[in-house]
Order: structure tokens, then sequence, then C-alpha cells
């Protein structure tokens, strides 16, 4: 590795905070084919006081293209970085295809629970590695600083969390907890996500995240997940945007980052 690309990894600085308190907004599947939805989801949680997001990008979404070679993409990419948004790896292709003999199981989290998008559920060390330092690699190269690597779904292996690792990310996330990469220690942090696919999905969600998001009010960390479906369906954006009224004043606006370089300066790391 150059020294121009390790620069890229060293700890991020965590700024001062209002409050003792986080919220992590993060948009997933931001791709060229999501970006006219990310980005009105952006500017209206800007308008809503949230000014810092995590943007999961997919480096290559369905296998529609390289994210990476749209330079309108890429550019609106740079745009927010510098103002303060962070950019993240979200998988690579966000797929996973059947499988002939998988269990019954891995059938059901793969192609029913994910909808053949759970692309690193059981990938193995090596294809893993590829397709994660492929990413880092074609992100530097666009002049985008990544530090996370976050699976579709938050479906990863101990293997892909390895490749991570090994791949020099610096944390990832699952959906009850996040995980810094380089010192081994995990958070618990349950994220609010929601499922749009149907009416019941739909009723459900609402449901579980009302009482979720009351659960989660004496917790140091609220992790809001957003996918641009969410922005589409009236009952569920409004209940976001509550969400987020609900919290303003009382917790501080960050990046998944930022949020780890907070916690390695408190323990001395």
């Amino acid at each position: 590795m150059t020294s121009a690309v390790a620069t890229q990894f060293l700890p991020v600085v965590a700024t001062a905070s209002a409050t003792k308190d986080y919220l992590i907004v993060s948009v997933h599947d931001v791709a060229p084919s999501t970006k006219p939805i990310a980005d009105k989801i952006v500017s209206e949680l800007t308008r809503k006081g949230v000014r810092r997001c995590s943007l999961l990008v997919v480096p290559d979404y369905h296998r529609q293209g390289a994210s990476m070679k749209d330079r309108q993409f890429v550019s609106w990419l740079r745009d927010l970085e510098a103002a303060g948004h962070e950019i993240v790896i979200h998988g690579y292709f966000h797929e996973r295809p059947p499988r002939a003999q998988e269990s019954l199981v891995a059938r059901f989290v793969t192609q029913i629970y994910t909808q053949g998008e759970g692309e690193f559920y059981d990938l193995g060390y090596d294809e893993a590695f590829r397709r994660i330092k492929t990413a880092r690699d074609e992100f530097l190269g666009a002049g985008l600083k990544p530090h996370g690597f976050v699976a579709p779904a938050w479906l990863l292996s101990s293997e892909g969390e390895r490749a991570a690792r090994d791949a020099e990310m610096e944390y990832t996330t699952r959906l009850r907890t996040l995980r810094d990469l380089r010192s081994g220690e995990t958070f618990p942090a349950r994220s609010v996500v929601y499922s749009v696919r149907n009416s019941w999905r739909r009723a459900v969600s609402l449901a579980w995240n009302a009482a979720l998001g009351r659960a989660l009010e004496s917790k140091p960390l609220v992790r809001l997940t957003i996918h641009p479906p969410d922005f589409s369906d009236p009952a569920i954006w409004r209940q976001i945007v509550d969400l987020i009224g609900d919290i303003d004043g009382r917790r501080t606006p960050t990046t998944y980052q930022d949020w780890i370089a907070e916690q390695r300066l408190r323990r001395g790391l």
C-alpha cells in the first residue's frame, strides 16, 4: 500500500458534540440508479436538522454498472463527503443468486428474508476480500475516503468480517451492533429499519418501530436506517420525520466513522 493510500485509513478525529447521546442516520443502497431519491432524502434530512449521514454506497448495484465510473454520481458523493457526510462501502453487487442444494435456513435467509440480496451471508474469505478490496480501491481512486464496510441486510459471515478487517476497513455494522474492526470491540446498538415490500410488512414496521423508538430513548446511540423506497411511502416517511423531531436537540447527529473515533478517544486507543 502506498503512503497516500495508507493516509486514508488513519483514525478519523471526532468533532465536539453538544450532547452526550447520538443519532446516526444511514441511507442504504445508494447507487446511480437510486441517486434521485437518495438526494431528496439527504435534502429532507438536512431541512430537519440532520446534516451528517452515513451513505451506504453499492459499488455495482445489481450489476447495473460500476458506480465509480458515473462522473456525476461521484461528483455528488464528493460534495456530500466534503459537507460532512460519510461514504461507506455497502457490499459489492448487493445480490446473492440462489444456489443448488442449499439448506432450508440459507434459502429462507437469502431468498425470502432478503429477497436475494444477502451477498455476504456465506461468502468465503477469498471472494469477500477480493470484493471489498476492489471496492475500496475503486472508491479511493474516485477521490472518496471509505472507512467502513456494511454488508447488505447486515448479513456478514465470520469470513467476511475477517476479510473486511484485512482489507483495512475500520468498522462494520450489523442489525444490533457496531464493531470496531481495529480494536475488536462490539457495541450494542439496535437499528430502526423499515420493510415496505407489501402492506402487511409496512403495517408491522410502523407498529414495531413506534415501540422500538420508545425503548431506545434511554440508549446513548440511536441508529436510523433509511432505504430509498421508504421515502415514497407517506406513512413510513412521516414516522421517520416524527422520530427525528422527537429527538431533535437531545441527540447529536453523527456518522459511523466519527462515532467509532469518539469511542476510541474515550478509551485512549
